[in-house]
């Protein structure tokens, strides 16, 4: 069934054009590239971050996928489609992967034809639909996705935006509906490195946004994987997840990240 066109406001920024701009995107629009721009300014680092947690992205996707044998993804806050997304990685090592993606951004859900593609082996799914509402999206899920067996569930960037404790009650909820065998990859904006940066970046990012985030730190990131377990080398700053020292990107950035397993 085709996705219905949501209706666009082009004087509103919104995060997943303001990422795709950091990215080197164009599906953006004047106000997304000029609050982009001032929270560079303040933050120069913020373009390393959303690389980097592309990067990781790719690199997680892989490992699940090569390594661990999961062949199903839930992907949940997706963003605008880019280069290497979650099935692209996924199907390029198992063509039988499946992957369901996640997102209630309106500019996604205009340009989610380009995250359907497929395999012919494999399958690909859109659900329109927020992180705070588990029940719907695993209701739907279950329509591309079979949760007795193992599924990836995919959280980057997106538990910034339930900025309060409920965060912890809807990755729990979503988590237990899933079988063991399956893994958690997650990752998010902190404040380390560079703390007045990533304090400020925030501020901006709320008075200009109708999607409020907040950062967290390395131990509130480390609550979510509670009774999982966590793979090699455990929560880091997602640019040191399984890299080496001789990669030219920058080592150190704000948004930490991990890998882990349901028992």
């Amino acid at each position: 069934m085709p996705l219905d066109r949501p209706v666009i406001n082009s004087d509103i920024p919104h995060s997943a054009r303001i990422w795709n701009y950091w990215l080197g995107g164009k599906d953006c629009y004047e106000i997304d590239r000029r609050v982009g721009e001032e929270i560079r300014g303040v933050n120069p680092q913020i373009v390393d971050v959303a690389r980097a947690q592309r990067a990781f992205l790719r690199r997680t996707v892989a490992h699940l996928t090569e390594e661990a044998g999961l062949r199903q993804f839930l992907d949940i806050g997706a963003g605008l489609p880019t280069v290497d997304n979650t099935h692209e990685v996924a199907q390029r090592i198992a063509r039988d992967a499946r992957v369901v993606y996640v997102d209630h951004d309106p500019t996604v859900l205009a340009q989610a034809t380009a995250l359907l593609t497929s395999t012919p082996e494999g399958a690909t799914a859109f659900i329109d639909a927020d992180l705070r509402d588990p029940d719907t999206i695993l209701e739907r899920a279950a329509r591309t996705l079979d949760l007795t067996r193992p599924v990836a569930l995919v959280l980057l960037g997106i538990t910034a935006h339930v900025p309060d404790e409920s965060a912890y009650d809807v990755v729990t909820r979503l988590l237990d509906a899933l079988p063991s065998g399956s893994h958690l990859i997650l990752g998010d904006s902190t404040e380390v490195y560079r703390p007045k940066a990533m304090r400020v970046m925030v501020e901006q990012w709320n008075e200009a946004s109708d999607n409020p985030r907040v950062n967290r730190s390395p131990e509130q990131l480390a609550r979510f994987f509670d009774g999982l377990e966590l793979l090699e080398p455990g929560l880091v700053s997602v640019a040191q997840w399984r890299t080496g020292r001789g990669s030219e990107e920058p080592w150190e950035v704000d948004c930490f990240g991990g890998v882990a397993r349901k028992p």
